[in-house]
């Protein structure tokens, strides 16, 4: 399956900090470490005296390099004009369970998730991780974490993100990307399973052509050309609807077909493909131009 045909990526994007993040190792040690146990002590030498500014930044210094955890905690720096308020009004609401502070840096991680994953998926994925490490019994941090670790390519952990949203909500909103995401990992057979779930039938129509463009790109995976194909001739390939969805099934038949060799097929189905790709989602165009040179 080309590039352009792979999975429908979500947006979502959330959690605000307590805990590790904001800990300083300094405060049990430091001032107090020259306190004597002595019994002829006197009353200063074992006393405790107030914290002073230097002492948070020596211990901060003390610390070293910060761990991967922590790294990961941390996050990748928040843009100030983010906000969570971003976020749709469902995910505001599932974060409202959380502390104040906590679910502000949550929803401003989240948000900056939703507004990176197009151009920057890696750097998206990261604030989604930071999301999960401070709110990761959240079914909806966990669907986030999954969709950004699809869209940055890490399928095994974007489908471990999914299965336990899935787990939490019952959710089957993510089967099309998991199915993906076996195919990427070499495992055709499981995406197929996904593929029969008895719950796609009930899909929408955008989810369902994405389930039959993944099960199309699997038959293919194993060889399975003119299954491939049938499976996509049973999809609405003629709707008179232009959403992007439809130009995605046209296109996957196009490239299926001149993968089984029939190009002049494939050539008509690249056309009709570019007449309701208004968007230019797909190389539809730049396809059947080198085919025409190729057909002669």
């Amino acid at each position: 399956m080309a590039e352009q045909q792979r999975g429908s990526r979500g947006s979502r994007s959330g959690p605000g900090g307590s805990g590790k993040g904001d800990r300083r190792s300094g405060r049990d040690s430091g001032p107090q470490s020259d306190r004597r146990s002595g019994r002829g002590a006197g009353p200063q030498e074992g006393r405790r005296r107030p914290p002073r500014d230097n002492d948070w930044k020596r211990a901060k210094e003390d610390q070293g390099p910060r761990t991967g955890d922590q790294a990961q905690y941390d996050g990748p720096p928040l843009p100030e004009d983010i906000t969570g308020k971003e976020l749709d009004r469902s995910v505001q609401a599932q974060l409202k369970g959380l502390p104040e502070k906590l679910a502000a840096r949550v929803a401003r991680h989240l948000a900056a998730a939703g507004a990176l994953i197009d151009d920057e998926p890696e750097v998206a994925y990261q604030h989604t991780l930071a999301a999960r490490a401070r709110a990761s019994r959240l079914a909806v941090v966990r669907e986030a974490t999954g969709e950004a670790a699809y869209a940055a390519g890490h399928y095994a952990e974007a489908l471990a993100e999914l299965r336990a949203a899935k787990r939490m909500n019952g959710a089957t909103d993510y089967l099309p990307i998991m199915a993906d995401c076996h195919r990427a990992l070499g495992q055709p057979e499981q995406a197929l399973k996904l593929a029969k779930s008895p719950s796609v039938v009930n899909f929408a129509p955008e989810a369902k052509a994405e389930m039959t463009i993944v099960e199309a790109g699997a038959r293919r995976d194993m060889g399975q050309l003119d299954a491939a194909l049938r499976t996509l001739e049973l999809a609405p390939l003629s709707s008179q609807n232009r959403s992007s969805w439809v130009v995605r099934l046209r296109y996957a038949y196009a490239d299926i077909l001149e993968a089984a060799g029939r190009d002049n097929d494939a050539l008509e189905w690249f056309h009709r493909t570019h007449a309701i790709d208004s968007d230019q989602i797909t190389d539809a165009a730049a396809r059947a131009e080198t085919l025409e040179k190729r057909l002669g």
